[in-house]
């Protein structure tokens, strides 16, 4: 009898798992890419493969390696790979160097199927949000990387940049576009030219290295207002409080609610009957200080201005003036008669003059929400963690890590109880506990033919039946623990 304990007695978990109907295990990841219809998504945004595993097998396993506690693709294709697919790892690399890979369109049909299922449109208050986060990166071929200041740090770090554009409401976080900004400053340039400078990706690299992050704003803008996704403002902190910022809001049909740096922009006021032109800290001296007003039902004080701001930059010679209210806001201290400092304020700003200061901080408190996904995507959902050095790579992590967040927010939206910690750590361990059980099976089968072979003699060709009839049962609980069934799958996509 020949039972060779290394044979591949179990098949694809993905790939039989596309041809053969079964039984639901429990498996939220697989119930996710059913519910969100990949398989379509995929179709539409023209993303193929001419040989090998097909490509809804190769991009579901990148979107997995990172759920079952693998620090790195290598590792994952060392330890799991061979629990859920019979691809190597050079398919996962392949995919995820190709240069005509549209990962923005996938991220953003993904953010828009998740919009529409659960009815985001009808959420009351929603806003888009802007922001950027360093990933620290070394390594002199380590492409798109360069020196930016980390505010967070306070210094200068080599590392990537990422803009990333969000759609916040009262209740969810979607991550719908990001970009890759590349300064001047000691940047690391190709380590090898891009085969076909029409690609996608060559024309991603030409935004990163070319674009200022207000011009990358922009474009981000169109593209999600184009598929639908609609909001009412537009929400980024002091590094984003710029003219370039303002007149692209404005330019959208959006209201600006943003943070202002203390810096040297002049802004109109009306004071004794007169018009004058004063920065943020001459506002504070003339018309701020010692005029804090506590805000109703918040732990602030306050002070709010109407003002006029031109929006021209030096080199143009016609002012666009526009009208806009600041907000001075500082917080409560145990002091009731102690004044702010030069330092312990903050300002805002929206064109909205009519808005409340209440629901201008309410308005900007969403902002809270992209940080929490920047936290999330670094430290759980492989944010440039692939440990590869091609642009190509880096284009597609950013984009992979948004499509997983946005696979916890659609789960959270459907378990109202639950967090988006929750159900990443319930997603977690479920896909671990497929792994080991998969690769337990196979010392246990090790066992079970050597036990057999013993009694062999006496069992003639029933051994062989017995361990043919065990690997049956078991393929088939291995199988149906996808749940990606074709039947299932070809029905979400007619539909």
């Amino acid at each position: 009898m020949n039972n060779a304990t290394n044979k591949q007695v179990l098949p694809s978990l993905i790939q039989d798992v596309l041809h053969q109907p079964g039984q639901c295990i429990d498996n939220l990841f697989a119930s996710l890419w059913k519910q969100l219809k990949f398989n379509g998504l995929i179709n539409r945004c023209m993303l193929t493969k001419r040989s090998g595993i097909p490509i809804n097998e190769a991009i579901f396993l990148l979107l997995l390696w990172k759920w079952v506690d693998c620090t790195s693709i290598s590792v994952f294709s060392k330890r799991s790979l061979s629990s859920f697919s019979l691809a190597q790892k050079d398919v996962i690399y392949d995919l995820l160097k190709r240069e005509d890979a549209d990962w923005r369109n996938l991220n953003l049909a993904t953010a828009k199927q998740v919009y529409l299922q659960r009815k985001i449109s009808n959420h009351k208050l929603k806003a888009y949000v802007l922001d950027d986060s360093i990933k620290q990166r070394r390594g002199k071929k380590m492409e798109g990387a360069a020196c930016h200041f980390d505010h967070t740090e306070g210094r200068h770090v080599m590392g990537q940049q990422v803009l990333t554009l969000g759609l916040v409401s009262d209740e969810v976080f979607l991550p719908l576009d990001s970009q890759i900004f590349v300064s001047d400053s000691r940047a690391i340039e190709l380590n090898h030219p891009f085969k076909d400078q029409r690609s996608i990706i060559a024309k991603r690299y030409k935004e990163a290295t070319t674009l200022s992050k207000p011009e990358m704003a922009e474009q981000m803008l169109k593209r999600v207002k184009k598929q639908g996704i609609k909001a009412d403002y537009l929400i980024a902190d002091a590094w984003f409080g710029t003219k370039a910022i303002i007149k692209t809001a404005l330019a959208q049909q959006l209201t600006p609610v943003l943070r202002m740096k203390k810096n040297k922009t002049k802004y109109r006021v009306q004071i004794g009957g007169k018009s004058q032109n004063l920065d943020a800290k001459e506002l504070y001296q003339r018309l701020v200080k010692k005029q804090w007003r506590k805000v109703h039902n918040m732990p602030y004080r306050a002070v709010e201005i109407d003002v006029e701001l031109s929006l021209s930059e030096s080199n143009e010679k016609a002012d666009k003036w526009i009208k806009a209210k600041l907000l001075f806001v500082r917080g409560l201290k145990d002091d009731a008669t102690a004044q702010a400092s030069q330092k312990d304020w903050a300002l805002f700003l929206t064109t909205d003059t009519t808005m409340g200061l209440s629901k201008m901080l309410e308005i900007y408190a969403l902002r809270w929400a992209i940080e929490v996904y920047f936290k999330e995507a670094k430290q759980h959902l492989g944010f440039l963690q692939e440990q590869t050095r091609s642009f190509a790579s880096h284009i597609a992590s950013i984009h992979l890590t948004a499509i997983r967040y946005l696979m916890l927010v659609y789960a959270k939206c459907e378990y109202d109880d639950l967090r988006v910690c929750d159900m990443r750590a319930s997603i977690k361990d479920q896909l671990k506990t497929l792994d080991y059980a998969q690769r337990l099976w196979h010392l246990f089968r090790a066992l079970i033919c050597n036990a057999l072979d013993k009694i062999s003699v006496s069992l003639g060709e029933t051994a062989d039946e017995i361990i043919q009839a065990i690997d049956r049962q078991v393929e088939c609980f291995f199988v149906n623990a996808l749940q990606l069934d074709v039947f299932t799958m070809k029905m979400e996509f007619e539909a």
